[in-house]
Formats: structure tokens, sequence, C-alpha cells
């Protein structure tokens, strides 16, 4: 069985973890504080997690889930991550993560930034734009007339397919912005960020499907 590994286990990193035990994945999570501090939501979660280290969930996961501030990027173990897909839930949020020139003069994106730093591994841009309640509510089967898409980019053809499968088992289509640089187009700020998935004030979310996101990543 395929084991999803998490360096971050916050609202996304823990919804996602959610979604993953409910479609037969197993899930090691991690956090900055020390697997100790997991016991809670590993209990809750179910038997299928477990609680790790960073560099053992890293080492586990066959997909790797990074869902982290910006800030911290630097404290992700890259050894274990060679040649991995990586899936990356990050936004660049100044007033939280600091000042950091590459993004600010827009020479890079926050998901470029952690590509450059894990090197080997094959980073794709998703689950950035959606609210985690939106995301653990929206989740549908396949066929479903409210199936719900998230939209990717990446580099690496056979990290997208990996993703795109995932995607599909967690109970969402997948919309391929391209590039990983094509990440900007749902990054913070821009249309497709977000408001496609309803008011954060409506916890169920609005079903959006492949049409209701391209049209937003064209905008």
């Amino acid at each position: 069985m395929t084991t999803v590994g998490f360096i971050g286990s916050g609202n996304i990193g823990s919804t996602v973890a959610r979604l993953a035990i409910a479609a037969g994945y197993d899930v090691v999570l991690s956090n900055s504080r020390g697997p100790e501090t997991l016991t809670d939501l590993v209990a809750d979660i179910g038997p299928r997690a477990r609680a790790a280290t960073a560099a053992d969930a890293a080492a586990a996961g066959d997909l790797i889930v990074v869902s982290i501030p910006v800030k911290a990027i630097g404290d992700v173990p890259v050894a274990p991550l060679a040649g991995k897909t990586v899936m990356d839930t990050g936004n660049y949020y100044p007033q939280r993560d600091g000042a950091i020139a590459a993004l600010d003069d827009d020479s890079a994106s926050s998901s470029e930034l952690l590509a450059r730093l894990l090197g080997d591994a094959h980073v794709v841009k998703v689950f950035n734009n959606i609210f985690f309640k939106h995301l653990g509510a929206l989740a549908r089967p396949a066929g479903s007339p409210e199936r719900s898409a998230l939209a990717i980019a990446g580099d690496d053809a056979d990290a997208k397919a990996a993703v795109t499968a995932f995607l599909d088992a967690i109970g969402y289509d997948a919309v391929d912005a391209g590039p990983l640089d094509a990440g900007r187009s749902y990054q913070p700020g821009t249309a497709a960020y977000g408001g496609m998935y309803g008011e954060f004030s409506n916890e169920v979310g609005t079903p959006a499907d492949v049409d209701v996101i391209k049209t937003a990543l064209a905008k």
C-alpha cells in the first residue's frame, strides 16, 4: 500500500491525511515540534496513521506532502526526498514569512524555491488555493456531478501523473496548469485562489469543476 509522508500536519496537511486514509493510504505525520505532539491527531485519524520526525516521514513516504510556512522550507530534509514526488501546499505571506527577495521581485515562486532546495525531488504545487474545510467537505467519488477539481503545476510529467492519480483517489479531478512556475496563476491575489470553492463562512463549500478552475486560471 502506498504511504504518504507529511512534513507539516496543520490544517491542510491533516485534512489531506484524513482524505488519504479514507482512500486506503497509510500516512506518516510530522511537524516541527516532534512526534510526541501529534499523539492526539494520530489517535483521531486512526490506525493507518503514525507520527514520526520529518526525516522519517520523508523516508517512509512514497508520496510526500510539504505543508509548512514558506519561511520554514529550509528545514525540509533533502536527502530522503531525492527522486520522490513532493506535493507543495505552501503560499508566501510576507506578514508571516518575512520578506523574501526572490518572491517579492517575482523572480521565483515559493514552489520554485522549494524545488531548488530539494534538487532531485519532483515538486508539484497543489492544495494551496483551497480553504482546508472546503478541501475536506468537497471530496466526491469519480463520476459525481458535484466533483470538484484542483489545479496542479510541476515540471515532471510522471510526478504530475502521480499527483493526478492521488487526487482522483481522494475525491478530486486535476487541472494541469503547466510547469512549476505556472503555480503563480493560483497563488494569493489571483482569481484562482480560494473563491471558486465558496465563501470561507460556508464550511461545506461550493463544488468547482474542471471548467470552473480552467476559467479562473485564465483570468
